[in-house]
């Protein structure tokens, strides 16, 4: 199959009424390269949806045209689409022929039919409206992609490389692939296999006859022996390559290829997860699948930096939250050696918004699977199928009967990967345990705002609605529906773990979505109990959308009883719960819990803002400490502060300009945690760990001094030169010593030159009515970040400016 971009050559404009159209035409379209958001360009307001990032909602029409040459008619052509979200019609000369309901499952549909000689239309309607808890973009946000091939080809996304047996000496590898045949007449022909490893050198060739009738589609399935096989682990993540030939008459008419890898994954209550016969604790990061600046266009180098920055972070597995994750990401995975769990749904046939996939569920679920298992098999990454999140049908009748059939689809599609669910006690327990939260919520609440103060609010109040989780009526409802899992997904019910460890001891767990703060408990019950095969955090990765879930509030209208309200007004424009910010910077609680993994020996300092101190502050569950790992603070010279140290020690000593304050426990408030009260003093403040009488690591940080001055630099000198590869430019504000100067936040221009264009440009900062399309941000403690698209080959010139700051170059090379 030639697999050809489709990327190029497509404008976009937003539909008000399809009549008005007709009559005078559409106007206001746009040229873009595709993946595109069309919602990320939309105004934001403060009477739109706040799980959307208060993005109002719409219609968008794509066009594009496609050339046909005569004599082209004996081909066949497809059109295959990554994601499109969402409920896409697709149009081929005013006729339409598809139509996806579901934003995240791609798709491949014909065409080749409906096209005539010369200039084709071809136009793809979006649309999304009040059908996410979160911000969901809008439009053709994944790839596209052009397949053309003979009348007899291989089919479309039908390559799949399986490995029933693997030993030391020998790996059994069982490719299949469907031959189609639409011409007039009987096809012989034969399917010829080849495998190769890293080094692209041949390691294992097959060869068969396959035989089809006219409009006829069959699967040819050989079995290789690929000797000595060389295992994919995630800190040896070797790839193997498959390349599949259609041959007639000994010549080439069709091709398809793929990578893989060779590894084996074990199961049980007694050893946990093993892979490769080697135990595997999952670390894991739960993530959306937007992009921060970039919406949720799903270029592939953005995602590539995703895995990377979250495999640096500690990570070594990424939940998808709540849909299929991208081919990119998966792809990135895969090289990288990050574990995935990758989701179908949010919703079944109980909607969770006014317009969601609920209304479609039940007609539209199988292929949304097929669609899902299709793009992951090939894939060594991929070792969980999960078949939903929160589900609100689960625990019921109707709810098993669903959780049953598609478990059990998953199985006839591929039966070597395992299957999950992510459960909410929440909601399977019933309304008996929603007023049991409820008095639990209020109670804690009061303690947040009395007692326990504002170090330990957020993590009593976590740890409080946890414990609800132990209810009778949570086991109860949930029985049935962790009977048909492989792995039972706990959300938010950590406290179980214990029990449920001794109740059901061939119960594989694992904790599917957690609050930030409870790693701290959270990961030594990992490790303790062999049936718990993991953590996955909510969340690894800022996202759009559900704003200000993880904020901090200081009294005010949206706090009640110490508690914020679920979602922030605006302009809130993040979740602000991820270990890394939407621009790739990590935050504290990403060291917080790299320690708790055991994977960082020295401590980590970060400052509560002294602007707030002795305030009650109210948080959520997902919230973290207010806090900045800085010693700048510029206009509180010996105001009291609050200095948190992250170790895994007996004991801390905190140092102010090389004089000792004193020595804290490590433990006292929460694992791994130590607090001190001081006062602020411009220069050097440092942490010294203590275990066993012994010192076991120690760090410092330093005040930013003198005159501020711009600092850019690429993550790349060097890009490819195409649409899907980008350069992302930090822009930060530093002293003369590199020292960031995170309290002088101020207005940057950037402008690109040369074959690129500035494809965002924006800052983290979780409040701010700025967006992404413009040449100038404000710095968020004194950070920005500028993403390039490179245009062709050449060199790109970006340059930052801001006032009274000597202007910053980066030059980036895009080549071929």
């Amino acid at each position: 199959m030639r697999r050809t971009p489709f990327n190029a050559g497509w404008t976009v404009s937003q539909r008000a009424n399809r009549f008005e159209e007709r009559l005078r035409g559409s106007t206001g379209r746009v040229e873009v390269t595709l993946p595109h958001d069309a919602m990320l360009g939309s105004t934001r307001v403060p009477d739109a949806c706040p799980a959307a990032a208060y993005y109002p909602g719409g219609t968008w029409e794509y066009h594009r045209t496609i050339e046909r040459a005569v004599g082209d008619d004996d081909g066949a052509a497809f059109l295959d689409f990554e994601g499109v979200y969402r409920d896409a019609l697709l149009f081929v000369n005013d006729n339409v022929v598809a139509h996806q309901p579901n934003g995240y499952a791609g798709f491949v549909v014909q065409i080749d039919h409906l096209l005539h000689d010369g200039t084709n239309d071809l136009k793809v309607e979006a649309r999304a409206y009040d059908d996410s808890r979160w911000y969901s973009g809008a439009g053709i946000y994944r790839n596209v992609w052009l397949l053309e091939a003979g009348r007899v080809h291989l089919a479309p996304e039908t390559l799949q490389v399986l490995t029933p047996e693997i030993d030391d000496d020998v790996a059994v590898l069982q490719v299949g692939v469907v031959v189609r045949n639409q011409s007039s007449s009987l096809s012989n022909a034969s399917v010829a296999v080849e495998i190769d490893d890293a080094d692209g050198i041949l390691v294992a060739r097959c060869e068969a006859p396959v035989t089809t009738f006219p409009g006829e589609a069959l699967l040819a399935r050989q079995r290789l022996t690929l000797p000595e096989p060389h295992r994919w682990r995630p800190d040896d993540p070797y790839l193997y390559r498959c390349r599949v030939a259609l041959l007639q008459a000994d010549r080439v008419v069709d091709r398809e290829e793929t990578s893989f890898g060779v590894r084996t994954l074990s199961l049980d209550s007694v050893r946990g997860l093993r892979v490769n016969d080697e135990p595997v604790l999952l670390r894991g990061a739960c993530v959306h699948h937007d992009n921060g600046p970039l919406g949720a266009a799903t270029i592939d180098r953005a995602e590539e930096r995703r895995v990377e920055l979250l495999k640096a972070a500690g990570f070594n597995a990424i939940r998808s939250a709540h849909n299929p994750l991208s081919r990119a990401m998966l792809s990135a995975c895969d090289r990288l050696g990050v574990f995935v769990m990758d989701e179908a749904f949010d919703m079944w046939q109980q909607p969770k918004s006014e317009h969601d996939f609920a209304l479609h569920f039940t007609d539209r679920w199988e292929g949304v699977i097929e669609a899902m298992v299709r793009k992951d098999i090939n894939h060594p990454s991929v070792i969980l199928y999960s078949i939903g999140n929160e589900i609100p049908d689960a625990g019921r009748p109707q709810g098993s009967r669903l959780g049953r059939a598609l478990a059990e689809k998953v199985r006839s599609l591929d039966h070597s990967r395992f299957v999950t669910e992510a459960v909410s006690g929440f909601l399977i327990g019933g309304p008996e345990l929603m007023d049991e939260i409820r008095a639990r919520i209020g109670a804690a609440g009061q303690e947040a705002g009395g007692e326990l103060g504002p170090n330990t609010a957020m993590t009593d109040l976590a740890e409080s609605m946890n414990r609800v989780m132990v209810a009778t009526s949570v086991d109860e409802h949930s029985a049935e529906t962790f009977s048909y899992l492989d792995v039972a997904g706990y959300n938010y019910m950590e406290a179980r773990f214990e029990i449920d460890a001794e109740q059901y001891p061939n119960r594989v767990m694992m904790g599917s979505e957690t609050h930030p703060a409870a790693i701290g408990t959270g990961w030594p019950a990992v490790r303790r109990h062999p049936q718990v095969i993991g953590d996955f955090t909510w969340t690894g990765w800022d996202y759009l959308g559900e704003v200000g879930i993880g904020r901090t509030v200081y009294g005010g209208p949206e706090q009640a009883n110490g508690i914020p309200s679920f979602q922030g007004e605006y302009p809130w424009r993040t979740a602000w719960c991820g270990d890394v910010d939407i621009t790739g910077h990590r935050r504290p609680q990403s060291y917080y819990r790299e320690i708790v993994f055991g994977l960082r020996s020295e401590p980590y300092l970060a400052v509560q803002r002294p602007e707030h101190h002795d305030k009650v502050a109210g948080s959520t569950p997902w919230s973290w400490s207010d806090v900045v790992a800085s010693w700048t603070w510029d206009g509180y010279d010996g105001a009291p502060v609050v200095v948190e140290v992250y170790a895994d020690a007996d004991e801390v000593e905190l140092l102010v300009n090389g004089r000792s304050t004193g020595k804290a426990p490590v433990g006292a408030v929460r694992p791994f945690f130590a607090s001190f009260d001081t006062v602020f003093e411009p220069g050097v403040l440092e942490a010294v760990a203590w275990r066993d009488g012994r010192i076991a690591g120690r760090s410092a940080i330093r005040t930013a001094r003198g005159q501020v001055s711009l600092q850019a630099k690429a993550d790349r000198s060097q890009i490819g030169a195409h649409p899907g590869d980008l350069a992302f430019v930090s822009v930060h504000l530093v002293d003369g010593e590199g020292v960031r100067h995170h309290t002088a936040d101020r207005r940057v221009e950037v402008d690109v030159e040369g074959p690129g264009v500035l494809q965002a440009f924006g800052s983290a900062n979780p409040v701010t009515e700025e967006g992404f399309g413009k040449t100038a941000c404000t710095t968020f403690e004194g950070r920005a970040l500028a993403i390039v698209r490179p245009t062709g080959t050449g060199r790109i010139t970006v340059t930052a400016r801001t006032e009274s700051c000597q202007p910053q170059r980066v030059q980036i090379d895009a080549v071929d």
